[in-house]
């Protein structure tokens, strides 16, 4: 570990750290996760973990079997709750009292299933997904207190507000830094505090998400409210690579980044951050620390306001893209006023602007493939606009690129819409069925 690192570790009074669903997806990983706290952790620390691995996934069919009215709804949580009874048993011990805890949040999905299909689906995809974040918790700090750490649970409901938008809540930054004052109050008798990540609650008390994959957004809340003095992800990888390892043979991890960089990588599709991470940080000038989880004596990626030298291209896939043409049915052009119409329909249905390009008769966009919000955009266009899509398209963003490193990417694939800008190329390619 370099002796920024270790700077940083002896001499602050609050961290927060972050363990993703990976980390905690099995009793051993658990375990490490509290080897890695005994170790590796010299302050107070707030710890913000996900749902165990593949537990949203589970928990999403079983909202999709809901929603439908299928019998399998109940046969698919039994499935769930006995999983996690069985992890707890591993970790904590056959007839521990946290079986009663996890129980009880397993009712209130029972409840919900005991009613009939009355409220909107993101509703109730936020009321039942929500469990996961909070059973796997419920485990890991019961383990920890077990392991003789002194941690204590915090719903993090009770912190984080946010309004009424399901699935993909706005946070009030102003009432949540309030509410945070709870968790400084629990650091005066508890080393580590243990919450969940991707969860917040309405002003109805009603419970919300912040996104899928919400958790890194969750702990940069918290650095931001609690004034931390550092944030760390805790990964599979061995820091932030320059591509995904899963699809490039030849990556290296980048030491160094600035937050502006970071903030470039993640909009466009890295997957490594939640895109909404980085700007609380840079708000407060909070380091970032991404370390390897498997490997936490190596270096990880650091991201500060420090701009390095250089950096090596760097390249985002982001998977599954449309391109949506729109052309006016009078055969006008696109002007400001229909350009008006279609961004107010963009905000409406939550349709993500990835990419852009006007022409005088037509109106292209780039973004994520949600056929329900696009559907349903299409039919709120009517008869004033014709709606033509290209769909199975990936977006490929190239950092620091050369001509070389862009040749070599695209070779192979068919390029529909091509933009460049100083330090970026971005191009969304179909790939050639040979």
């Amino acid at each position: 570990m370099d002796k920024l690192n270790i700077s940083i570790m002896n001499n602050t009074q609050l961290q927060v750290w972050k363990f993703g669903g990976a980390s905690i997806s099995n009793p051993d990983l658990v375990e490490n996760v509290g080897s890695i706290v005994k170790n590796y952790l010299k302050t107070n620390a707030v710890l913000v973990t996900s749902a165990k691995g593949k537990t949203t996934n589970a928990l999403e069919t079983l909202v999709k079997a809901y929603m439908s009215e299928s019998d399998e709804a109940n046969k698919i949580l039994e499935e769930i709750k006995q999983n996690h009874f069985q992890y707890a048993q591993a970790l904590c011990g056959v007839g521990h009292p946290i079986l009663n805890e996890l129980n009880d949040l397993f009712v209130e999905i029972e409840w919900i299933l005991e009613d009939p299909v009355i409220d909107p689906y993101d509703y109730v995809y936020d009321q039942i997904v929500s469990i996961g974040e909070l059973v796997s918790t419920k485990v890991v700090s019961q383990y920890l207190v077990d392991q003789g750490i002194k941690a204590n649970w915090l719903d993090i409901r009770d912190v984080i507000l946010t309004d009424n938008r399901h699935r993909e809540a706005r946070v009030d930054w102003e009432i949540t830094q309030k509410k945070s004052n709870k968790i400084k109050t629990l650091l005066e008798s508890y080393d580590v505090i243990v919450t969940q990540g991707y969860i917040a609650s309405s002003s109805e008390n009603f419970t919300t998400t912040l996104g899928r994959e919400g958790s890194d957004y969750t702990a940069a809340i918290l650095s931001y409210c609690l004034d931390a003095d550092s944030m760390h992800i805790w990964k599979d990888v061995p820091g932030i690579l320059t591509g995904d390892p899963r699809l490039f043979k030849e990556v290296m991890k980048i030491d160094r980044l600035s937050y502006k960089e970071a903030v470039e990588m993640t909009y466009y599709g890295a997957k490594v951050i939640h895109e909404k991470t980085i700007k609380p940080l840079q708000n407060k000038s909070i380091p970032l620390f991404v370390r390897p989880f498997y490997t936490p004596e190596k270096d990880g990626t650091l991201i500060s306001a420090e701009e390095p030298i250089g950096y090596p291209p760097v390249i985002v896939v982001n998977a599954d893209q449309v391109l949506l043409h729109i052309s006016t049915n009078d055969f006008s052009f696109v002007g400001e006023h229909h350009l008006g119409d279609l961004f107010t329909l963009f905000a409406k249905h939550r349709i993500r602007v990835n990419m852009m390009r006007n022409t005088a008769i037509s109106f292209t966009v780039c973004t994520n493939n949600r056929p329900g919000r696009i559907n349903a955009f299409e039919a709120e266009l009517g008869d004033k606009y014709t709606l033509h899509k290209d769909s199975d398209l990936k977006l490929m963003t190239i950092r620091h690129y050369t001509e070389e490193v862009v040749k070599s990417f695209t070779k192979g694939k068919l390029v529909l819409f091509q933009e460049r800008l100083k330090n970026t190329v971005h191009v969304v390619v179909k790939e050639l069925v040979e």
